[in-house]
């Protein structure tokens, strides 16, 4: 659906500064929102916030409906009475700019615990019910998620497809043992998911009444090792011997990679997906929109054609275009949730078919303002060829920095960027594609807040094709001063963007 004119910024949450060397969703988030507000921002974007594993991807979750216990804030549970501030005594000096992954799972998942059992011994007959009715509300997807992860510690985290086999091929009978055996820490697991929720939703409350709606993040694949495959393996292609994933998603070569990008995802089986009525898609949509207020879909262009590499391949070069039923799934959610609030991440090698799908259901589609110098005058990220129903980026969580972008540049796109600017502005090359981004004429713009705040290579969110070291970059709670929130608020409203100017 098209979206009326206005910007945001792109920030996850784990950016945020914090005492325990991960953002979480306590006082720094409420912050933000006020920053964003005051800036006459009307969008917030937030990057898939499920429980990680492996490489801390947030594209690579345990599951695709819950939350992630990091981004939980032991102060509000401090607040609660469940921990106190001798619980914090001895927290070990975390770094102000970057996330260590280990060291503060080491530190917080101890504390959740901790949380966790004293909610069970000191919760009121007000909070049992209040998470009853949550269990009762999620139990579509938080019954089989608290039993994986239950699972998953008891086998010292193996993947589910190297489990006691009965589990893994979830027979009845030894389901039902695995739950009367983990019953403690299957309540655990659904005490952390009702402690996020909770947190998560009073940030969303604050941020639509400060006149913010989210923009969350469905990728179109979840993870092999995750609670959803393991509980509807029918609807993803796996070897039904071993419970691998007998084709596996990607991208053939593309800007990021000569050798594509092989993600390791099980695709999905979309003739039984197809067959079920679209069930699990359209649970995911719900649950999405439980939390977020517009949705934007990574990957758009696997919903018309996928990219499926056969078991054992090293590389994606030797895969194959499949095509997918994106047009009967998309009429299957519209019957069932009306008109979605979508926006199409539609970049890398897109098709006719896929332009055609995007347009018949008005998804705005992406534009990239570093990928715009390139080439020559038909290149479709250079602001005057947008459509207006597209959203406009200085770059996204997987392209460095514009300044680091910049420093990097090869002459040829300094040149062409030379030319289509006139000369470069003193403020930095950072708030010329601020103005370029708010100045087109694409109902929306998101800038990566790395960008506001001109920082380089130092502060890139990720680089696609390196499998550690990422998603760590955080911000120090100086940095929102009020200086910077009037410039984007002038530029905002200069470029009729501003919420009173709809």
């Amino acid at each position: 659906m098209p979206f009326p004119r206005s910007s945001g910024i792109l920030l996850h949450p784990t950016s945020f500064p914090s005492r325990f060397g991960i953002g979480d969703l306590g006082l720094e988030a409420y912050r933000f929102i006020d920053f964003l507000r005051e800036s006459y921002q009307q969008y917030w974007q937030v990057l898939p916030l499920g429980p990680t594993g492996y490489g801390n991807s947030p594209y690579a979750s345990y599951s695709a409906m819950a939350g992630n216990p990091l981004l939980i804030s032991l102060e509000k549970l401090q607040e609660q009475g469940l921990l106190s501030e001798e619980d914090f005594a001895h927290l070990p000096g975390f770094s102000e700019t970057k996330v260590d992954f280990d060291q503060v799972v080491q530190i917080k998942m101890p504390l959740l615990k901790k949380a966790g059992e004293n909610f069970k011994n000191t919760a009121s007959p007000l909070q049992k019910t209040e998470f009853a009715g949550f269990c009762d509300s999620k139990a579509y997807w938080l019954d089989d998620f608290a039993l994986f992860m239950a699972l998953k510690e008891a086998n010292q985290g193996a993947s589910w497809h190297k489990w006691e086999p009965d589990i893994a091929k979830r027979i009845p009978e030894a389901l039902e043992r695995a739950r009367q055996e983990l019953g403690t820490e299957i309540g655990y697991h659904k005490f952390i998911q009702f402690e996020f929720f909770r947190q998560w939703s009073q940030v969303k409350t604050y941020a639509n009444m400060s006149g913010i709606q989210i923009i969350g993040d469905i990728p179109i694949y979840v993870a092999h090792d995750s609670a959803d495959v393991w509980s509807n393996p029918d609807i993803f292609c796996l070897d039904e011997q071993t419970g691998e994933a007998a084709l596996m998603a990607g991208v053939p070569p593309d800007y990021f990679s000569n050798t594509g990008q092989l993600w390791g995802n099980p695709v999905y089986n979309w003739e039984v997906s197809q067959n079920q009525d679209f069930k699990w898609w359209i649970g995911r949509f719900e649950a999405m929109l439980d939390y977020v207020d517009v949705i934007r879909i990574d990957h758009f262009r696997g919903f018309e054609s996928y990219w499926a590499v056969k078991r054992g391949e090293q590389t994606a070069i030797h895969g194959e275009w499949i095509k997918a039923p994106g047009e009967q799934l998309f009429e299957a959610i519209k019957l069932k949730l009306g008109k979605l609030p979508v926006m199409a991440e539609d970049l890398g090698d897109i098709t006719p078919e896929v332009i055609e799908l995007r347009d018949k259901y008005e998804f705005p589609g992406m534009k990239i303002l570093q990928f715009a110098y390139s080439a020559d005058a038909s290149n479709p990220f250079l602001p005057f060829n947008y459509e207006r129903n597209s959203i406009v980026y200085t770059g996204t969580h997987d392209n460095d920095t514009t300044v680091g972008w910049f420093n990097q540049a090869s002459e040829h796109e300094k040149h062409n960027l030379s030319l289509y600017l006139g000369s470069y502005s003193s403020d930095g090359i950072h708030w010329d594609f601020i103005r370029l981004a708010l100045n087109s004429v694409a109902n929306q713009a998101i800038i990566p807040l790395q960008d506001i705040l001109g920082l380089d290579t130092s502060a890139r969110m990720n680089f696609p094709s390196k499998a550690e070291g990422n998603w760590d970059w955080r911000y120090q709670t100086h940095v929102l001063a009020k200086e910077l929130s009037d410039r984007l608020k002038s530029l905002t409203m200069l470029c009729g963007r501003a919420p009173q100017q709809k």
